[in-house]
């Protein structure tokens, strides 16, 4: 199994959908460093979101700038930001969040959450989405829809009417409509399964038709998966490549593998 180690040079993120781009003026540009934080520049108007502790998610309740193309689940008109998401915007000082009685939480506090592995999240997790996104990537929890319309297009783009594979599509559409309180609520950050689907950047990028990811990454605990691991990840991609994700000390490193045939000895 040969391994391969590879890095991504810097790009600005790219965000159009029209139906997120609501006062897009107030979107400034912002550099990120993976050594430290995020070169961080003030908005006119931020975003606005309440966090909800039950469900591990920020509710939106407040729109302003691009990033919300490529930004948050959609569910029943609302938009829901991960604990990474979250954090990641209010790094940048693009989001204001909120608890239930309306304080701000701060930036301190998320911190928190994240270092105590709250809501399916831990901080190298965090580390390794930050790096991704600042430079471009378009970054979502591993199997979780974009939003319902994206599943349904799926199920209207084939003619499948009537047959096995059309019953099996209808029972996927109606697993995904569920509850965001139960969306979240089984994850465990220490399953062998991917993180995250992450797209290239991408200006033409929609919610409702994301297509396949370009790859899945699997953040690995402490050390690089075992060959077995590997394999069993593998299963689960469908044919989409797999990187694995390391973060030691701060540094984020991806790895990838592939298949190496020796020769036959005499």
């Amino acid at each position: 199994m040969e391994e391969k180690v590879w890095e991504c040079s810097s790009i600005q993120d790219s965000d159009d959908e029209d139906v997120y781009s609501q006062n897009a003026s107030d979107e400034q540009e912002f550099h990120f460093s993976p050594a430290s934080l995020p070169n961080l520049q003030f908005r006119n108007t931020k975003s606005k979101a309440k966090w909800n502790e039950e469900i591990g998610m920020a509710e939106v309740f407040e729109k302003n700038g691009k990033m919300w193309v490529t930004t948050g689940i959609v569910r029943n008109g609302k938009i829901y930001t991960s604990i990474e998401e979250t954090l990641y915007l209010m790094e940048l000082e693009a989001l204001d969040l909120l608890d239930n009685g309306d304080m701000s939480i701060s930036l301190v506090e998320m911190y928190e959450k994240v270092a105590g592995g709250k809501s399916g999240c831990c901080w190298e997790l965090f580390e390794a989405y930050r790096h991704l996104k600042s430079l471009g990537y378009i970054i979502a929890r591993h199997n979780v829809a974009w939003s319902l319309k994206s599943i349904g297009n799926s199920v209207k783009c084939v003619d499948l009417e009537g047959t096995e594979e059309c019953k099996q599509l209808v029972d996927m559409v109606s697993k995904i409509e569920i509850s965001i309180d139960e969306l979240f609520g089984d994850l465990k950050i220490n399953d062998l399964k991917p993180d995250f689907d992450v797209y290239l950047p991408n200006n033409r990028f929609r919610k409702s038709s994301p297509g396949n990811p370009n790859f899945l990454l699997y953040l690995s605990r402490g050390h690089l998966p075992s060959k077995k691991e590997i394999e069993v990840l593998e299963r689960q991609c469908g044919g989409i490549p797999l990187k694995i994700c390391l973060v030691t000390e701060g540094r984020v490193s991806f790895f990838s593998f592939d298949k190496v045939e020796l020769p036959v000895l005499p």
